[in-house]
């Protein structure tokens, strides 16, 4: 069986911390792991600057509220889950997503959860599991699925190493530069003619 895994932000939604610091004018937040490699730093200066600035989750949930799936995602993405099945592999925040996913028919998501005081200040977050993307593709091949994987960060690489193929999608020019072993599309049309060829491969090809 062959299905589908797909990063969340900057693939099918648009990137949240960009958004929430677009919305408060903190230009610090923009920073996200297509700029930095180490997860857990970049949720340690996440999280010190949102108690600095006396930032709350509702906070960052009103701007999710109101953000919408990039341009073209969720018709891709009906047109995806009329193919195959698809599993969105995220670094994201459950308490974050719900809006994001209904706009895009509720696919299934493996993310990780925050942790919050009384007053809703986010003080830790809480991994599903170290290296979740490239373990939840690891797993699914322990089953016999055969996977093909996509991101734009450099958190996906491994996710889209361990499938049996994938690419980048919309990747900024630093990581295809250093990264020039795997592919990168830049177009839904492009990433859904990919996923056709290995969804049409014959079992004993590999490759996209």
């Amino acid at each position: 069986m062959r299905l589908v895994c797909l990063d969340l932000e900057g693939v099918l939604v648009p990137e949240i911390w960009i958004a929430f610091s677009d919305a408060v004018g903190i230009p610090e937040l923009r920073r996200t792991t297509r700029d930095e490699p180490d997860y857990d730093k970049l949720m340690r200066f996440r999280i010190d600057l949102l108690s600095k600035n006396n930032l709350k989750l509702p906070d960052i949930q009103n701007v999710i509220g109101r953000m919408e799936p990039l341009e073209g995602a969720a018709e891709f993405t009906a047109k995806l889950r009329g193919k195959t099945q698809l599993i969105i592999l995220s670094d994201t925040f459950e308490e974050f997503a719900k809006p994001l996913l209904a706009k895009l028919g509720w696919p299934t998501l493996f993310c990780n959860s925050l942790v919050t005081s009384r007053d809703l200040s986010i003080t830790a977050y809480r991994l599903r599991q170290q290296n979740g993307k490239q373990e939840a593709v690891r797993a699914l091949g322990s089953i016999n699925m055969e996977i093909f994987a996509s991101g734009d960060s450099f958190n996906d690489l491994n996710m889209i190493r361990e499938a049996r193929t994938g690419c980048l999608f919309r990747a900024p020019e630093n990581i295809r530069k250093n990264y020039p072993d795997i592919p990168c599309v830049d177009s839904y049309e492009d990433l859904l003619a990919r996923i056709d060829r290995f969804l049409e491969e014959t079992p004993e090809k590999k490759g996209a």
